[in-house]
């Protein structure tokens, strides 16, 4: 970035929710009950899928990426926010908001292609059920994890290069709860539609192509599972696709809403609570989505738990 910005010396100021201070005090409380439930669901998953043989599976070795995940997601901002809300210093150096925006980029773009790799596991499941051990043998598993983790990373460092390469004349104030390329944007003294065509071009690569593949996915499994005679066939199979298809229609609708739409039309108000929702809410269920009708993760907390307590 160009010295003269003073960003590189000053750091930013996170005016965040500032506007309303009695909102703040609220959010506080809400945001650390919230991020504490949100540590114990995704830690819990993690600590199932190492303990039970039976959850030893792709399903859940990809589950327990999507939970790692949300975990190191939800730490890269929530900390911060609510170092913000109970304190008059709301600022964060250059190096803090690069970090930031770095890492919540690079979570954010794998979790997009691993929710892709994960409507192809249950495509295989479903779909190919005598080759699904050969199909997703752990060694493809273990790749194609890698691989999600390696696009994100790309994704993330071409972004926080290309933003902090913008001016901004010394404009430090960033009107959110942490640094995100939006706002940031917003601070820029040149005109950045080159940057937001790339912005929105790449954002449709990391978003629409893993969503055509899910469609694609549970399109072919609808079509499997009502060829299905049993009912109780078809609602097993449903009741295996549904968490997965939740959590993609909560993911992908913010992530949507937040880099897909012009900047022109961007509301900054409501980016921030729908950044909110997919920072902390999303991570905080999604544990629960995975487990409220699965009965092996049910079952294997329950041997966990008789385990401890004998």
């Amino acid at each position: 970035m160009d010295p003269k910005n003073g960003s590189s010396f000053t750091g930013f100021i996170l005016l965040g929710f500032s506007d309303r201070p009695q909102l703040e005090r609220v959010l506080f409380v809400v945001l650390l009950i919230f991020y504490l439930l949100t540590l114990l669901g995704n830690t819990g998953i993690i600590a199932l899928s190492r303990l039970d043989p039976h959850l030893q599976t792709p399903m859940y070795f990809f589950l327990s990426n999507l939970s790692f995940l949300d975990l190191c997601y939800t730490t890269s901002t929530v900390p911060q926010l609510l170092v913000d809300l109970r304190g008059p210093d709301k600022s964060i150096s250059f190096a803090g908001c690069v970090a930031q925006l770095f890492v919540s980029l690079w979570l954010g773009s794998t979790e997009c292609i691993l929710l892709g790799v994960m409507a192809f596991d249950r495509y295989a499941a479903v779909c190919r059920p005598l080759h699904y051990t050969v199909i997703m043998h752990p060694r493809l598993c273990a790749l194609m994890a890698s691989a999600s983790w390696f696009i994100g990373f790309v994704n993330s460092s071409l972004h926080t290069v290309l933003i902090f390469l913008v001016p901004l004349c010394g404009r430090n104030k960033i009107d959110h709860f942490f640094c995100e390329i939006p706002p940031l944007l917003k601070l820029a003294c040149v005109d950045t539609t080159v940057y937001e065509s790339e912005l929105f071009s790449v954002s449709v690569m990391i978003l629409l192509i893993p969503v055509a593949l899910i469609t694609f996915s549970y399109g072919q499994i609808v079509r499997v599972v009502l060829a299905i005679k049993s009912a109780s066939g078809q609602r097993k199979a449903f009741g295996t696709c549904g968490s997965h298809l939740t959590v993609v229609s909560l993911f992908y609708g913010t992530g949507i809403y937040i880099y897909l739409q012009p900047s022109n039309n961007y509301s900054q108000d409501q980016g921030k609570f729908i950044s909110l929702f997919y920072t902390i809410v999303t991570p905080m269920v999604n544990p629960v989505i995975y487990t409220l009708r699965n009965k092996d993760v049910m079952g294997a907390m329950r041997k966990v738990l008789c385990r401890g307590f004998s």
